[in-house]
């Protein structure tokens, strides 16, 4: 299966010439023309790499760096800088803030894949075989997959976050806030309610399994992962 590509880009024409490129290299593409843009794109779905620009039009590329760095499921993906900013205390700046690579625009298309493929390379040469259990329920961090009763499940990444952080905490009650700070801890306007709805989905992923039911609800608190 072809590598899924996240390009975070606020100009369209870059953005669209960027993605034709990498689609006719056999990249999967998802697009963002903002940093919270590329952030409810990460939510859904992970990608096996990401391409950010430094001047977003909501906040900076190195704010989007940051925040990728801090996230439990994603600080491992390759991250590629790629902006106009050419002072070398620009490029150190990005490197500190997590990119693994700073190039400076304009740059050749076939220089921008070459650069992917190596991170690419590096990364599933350094991946660390990270799972999660709990009796029938198997979670892989580095593959973002579920098994349930040994069968595969596919969820959004939000859902997955939440799992992940259900199995790593089994049968200890979580409050919302602390499920609101791992989970969505870089988004103040999230509400407690939006805890509520994602359990549900996540309840509504595992009921063909009969799982549902292990995810406990303690009024006024919040939730348990709790096999009776």
């Amino acid at each position: 299966m072809s590598s899924q590509i996240l390009i975070v880009e606020d100009d369209e024409a870059i953005r669209e010439m960027m993605a034709f490129s990498l689609t006719q290299a056999d990249f999967q593409v998802i697009k963002a023309d903002s940093g919270f843009m590329a952030l409810q794109q990460l939510q859904q779905q992970r990608p096996d790499l990401v391409v950010i620009d430094w001047g977003l039009p909501d906040f900076s590329g190195l704010e989007l760096l940051s925040i990728i760095r801090r996230d439990e499921v994603l600080r491992e993906l390759p991250l590629i800088m790629l902006t106009a900013r050419a002072e070398e205390r620009d490029k150190i700046k990005g490197l500190e803030y997590g990119a693994d690579d700073y190039l400076i625009k304009p740059v050749s298309v076939q220089e921008l894949i070459a650069r992917i493929k190596a991170h690419l390379r590096r990364a599933r040469g350094f991946q660390k075989n990270q799972s999660l259990s709990y009796h029938s329920i198997r979670l892989d961090v580095n593959a973002h997959r579920v098994w349930v009763d040994d069968q595969l499940l596919t969820m959004s990444l939000t859902e997955f976050k939440l799992l992940k952080l259900l199995l790593e905490n089994s049968e200890k009650l979580l409050s919302r806030e602390r499920i609101l700070n791992h989970v969505w801890g870089y988004d103040a306007r999230i509400e407690d309610r939006t805890v509520d709805v994602h359990i549900l989905r996540l309840r509504k992923a595992l009921k063909p399994f009969n799982k549902e039911r292990w995810i406990k609800t303690v009024r006024g608190i919040g939730y348990q992962l709790f096999r009776d």
